[in-house]
């Protein structure tokens, strides 16, 4: 019964994603859940406070990869789903869902994280995080973090998924400069970590929160953990050896 129902869902995820495609607007699968979230974010002040409420609610949510449909010869469909996420997919639905104030702008919001300008299609998703930290500054939805000690380091990316290399000029945090600055840290900000390999960018991205104390956590969809979990934000630094991080601030939707 429960798997049944499980797949029902997805299914009707799938369909959504599909009919947005084509232009017509789904009723999503799991707009019961994010409608609540996004109604109940909405008495909580500024959008820092709107990403811890929404976050923290989807705590203890399955992580999994490779949620999105579309490919170099696939067409692109726009996925949306509140019941598994990966790192990324958990903080594009976060974000889109602390800047709605409705499904549709849910929705739009989404789009306008996952995608360049919004346009849906696969050489248009962000597929690499520095692409998805940079596309996001520019389109004011977040604003880079950057305190004195920031450096520049460059990648190569040499995706595998038919994309071809791409070099990239980061300006990043070192791990003890990041340390050393929290206090300029808010909850809700965007961090990204660094990967130590030449050929990949970051390898993974959560949101900063604290715990009693001030104690910074890191909240995120942690495949290690296989669900959304809270960590120790020093215990991951140094478990993971992490040189380098990016911090982006979350920014209210412009009012009309």
């Amino acid at each position: 019964m429960h798997d049944s129902t499980a797949s029902r869902r997805d299914v009707f995820r799938i369909l959504a994603g599909a009919a947005a495609f084509a232009g017509v607007r789904p009723a999503l699968a799991g707009e019961t859940h994010i409608e609540k979230l996004i109604e109940e974010a909405r008495t909580h002040g500024a959008i820092s406070q709107r990403i811890d409420f929404i976050s923290a609610a989807l705590r203890g949510t399955h992580y999994l990869g490779d949620t999105l449909i579309g490919g170099p010869k696939k067409p692109e469909v726009f996925v949306t789903r509140d019941d598994a996420f990966d790192c990324v997919t958990y903080c594009e639905t976060v974000l889109a869902a602390a800047r709605a104030h409705d499904i549709g702008e849910f929705e739009n919001a989404l789009r306008e994280l996952r995608y360049h300008n919004g346009v849906v299609d696969w050489r248009e998703r962000n597929h690499y995080f520095f692409e998805w930290c940079r596309n996001n500054i520019e389109n004011k939805m977040c604003k880079a973090v950057i305190p004195d000690g920031a450096v520049d380091i460059e990648k190569t990316v040499d995706s595998q998924i038919g994309l071809p290399p791409r070099r990239f000029t980061m300006r990043v945090i070192p791990r003890a400069v990041f340390l050393a600055n929290k206090d300029l840290l808010e909850s809700g900000d965007v961090i990204g970590f660094v990967s130590h390999r030449p050929d990949l960018d970051y390898f993974h991205s959560g949101f900063i929160v604290f715990g009693p104390g001030r104690v910074l956590l890191l909240r995120s969809a942690a495949e290690s953990h296989r669900r959304v979990v809270d960590e120790d934000m020093g215990g991951f630094l140094a478990r993971y050896s992490v040189r380098y991080v990016s911090v982006l601030r979350p920014q209210e939707p412009a009012t009309t």
